[in-house]
């Protein structure tokens, strides 16, 4: 994956986690979900432009791993954005290597 489209997709998937902070999630998921966004806004600081592309694929498989243990959050629109934070994870470890 170029380091734009890189770039590109980690920014798509925070964004989709940061559309839930407002919404009624379910606790459990709540919980899960939070980590997995806080992980992944630290990859659209303005300092993680130096991160390698395996740091970033460990990353991102971390948030992979965290949202996978959403099954419901409770929130038609939450459960959305998770499923589209799952794709463009799922995208990024597809094409990037550790």
């Amino acid at each position: 994956m170029a380091e734009r489209d890189l770039e590109s997709t980690v920014g798509q998937l925070s964004a989709h986690l940061v559309a839930t902070r407002e919404r009624p999630i379910e606790r459990t998921a709540s919980r899960w979900i939070g980590e997995a966004d806080a992980i992944a806004a630290d990859l659209v600081e303005p300092d993680a432009a130096t991160l390698d592309a395996d740091v970033i694929h460990r990353r991102v498989g971390h948030v992979a791993d965290l949202l996978s243990n959403v099954e419901e959050t409770g929130d038609a629109t939450a459960n959305e954005h998770v499923g589209a934070a799952r794709e463009l994870a799922t995208s990024i470890l597809d094409n990037t290597t550790e």
